[in-house]
């Protein structure tokens, strides 16, 4: 993502600030969840006890956690708007009494969120997660949260923390991270095979990557487009060419979109596919606004990729 796309701008707290402010951090701490667009606003525990408090990077990690941890967590997710850029982002005051707070945090990793190995450095009592190091997918693309593979390592992990930290209730976090896959399995099963007919897509972005790979779909976006896309370079003109033919020649099933990234570049090829009569399918980096769960979004994503392809 790039300072050329259309992205909420966020105000820089100084260090001084933030220290300041840390003192107040039980005062604020309801303060921080609203902010930060927390899963759960309650501290109360039905099951007994206060709630554990995890603090993710985005809010598609914070959906993970909350399908693994119910009614047991409060998660505050930093990122929690589809116009925020994890890239770019500057951490307020709240962020880090919300950081200062935790018991668990739950980063992507991979260069994607930078941002939030200074907050996980307040959080000095908490276990930290690191979904990119969890996935393990061998692969240097940092979208693991399209990896529903990799997903199911990082829900049996976090079920495995929240369990260290209330041993009470481990076997409740395990039976939701095991609902949990049930339900990814089901995707899984859904999106296996769909490019098993010789599909190829291309691709503004690699975001949706390891989707494309589980649905054995071509990505056939040439490499300096991409590379340059990914570096927030000017697009080669041959490059553009390649692709500008590949849709027009429609020798590709759809144009997989990154819908959070609007360059002159990514509005013509999108203009382009639609022209030719490509589908466009679009994806994100961050849950859609009004969507909070990952079972629900990654359906609506698998099944628009599926309606492309037919």
């Amino acid at each position: 993502m790039n300072s050329r796309r259309t992205k909420s701008v966020f105000a820089a707290v100084s260090a001084l600030a933030v220290l300041a402010l840390g003192a107040t951090a039980c005062a604020s701490s309801d303060k921080a969840s609203t902010d930060t667009g927390s899963q759960n606003a309650s501290a109360a525990n039905p099951g007994g006890g206060e709630k554990i408090k995890v603090v993710a990077s985005t809010d598609v990690w914070g959906s993970v956690v909350t399908a693994v941890g119910g009614d047991k967590v409060e998660v505050t997710s930093i990122i929690h708007d589809p116009s925020a850029d994890p890239h770019s982002y500057e951490t307020t005051a709240s962020d880090a009494i919300a950081a200062k707070n935790a018991k668990l945090t739950l980063s992507n990793g991979g260069g994607y969120d930078d941002f939030f190995s200074k907050l996980a450095d307040q959080a000095t009592g908490a276990q930290k997660l690191v979904a990119v190091d969890i996935a393990a997918t061998g692969n240097e693309n940092e979208h693991v949260w399209y990896s529903l593979p990799g997903v199911e390592k990082i829900a049996d992990q976090v079920a495995a923390k929240l369990g260290e930290i209330q041993p009470a209730s481990k076997d409740a976090f395990t039976a939701n991270a095991t609902a949990f896959k049930g339900k990814t399995q089901e995707l899984l099963k859904k999106v296996s095979g769909l490019g098993g007919s010789g599909a190829k897509v291309v691709a503004t972005e690699p975001v949706a990557h390891y989707l494309l790979d589980s649905a054995k779909v071509t990505d056939a976006t040439p490499p300096a487009f991409a590379e340059a896309v990914e570096a927030e370079q000017d697009v080669p003109a041959a490059a553009l060419n390649e692709v500008k033919q590949l849709i027009s020649g429609k020798q590709v099933k759809a144009l997989v979109n990154n819908a959070q990234t609007t360059t002159p570049v990514t509005q013509q090829v999108v203009g382009d596919a639609k022209n030719a009569g490509i589908a466009v399918v679009d994806v994100t980096e961050t849950l859609p606004q009004g969507v909070t769960d990952y079972i629900a979004w990654m359906t609506k994503e698998v099944d628009a990729l599926a309606g492309a392809l037919k």
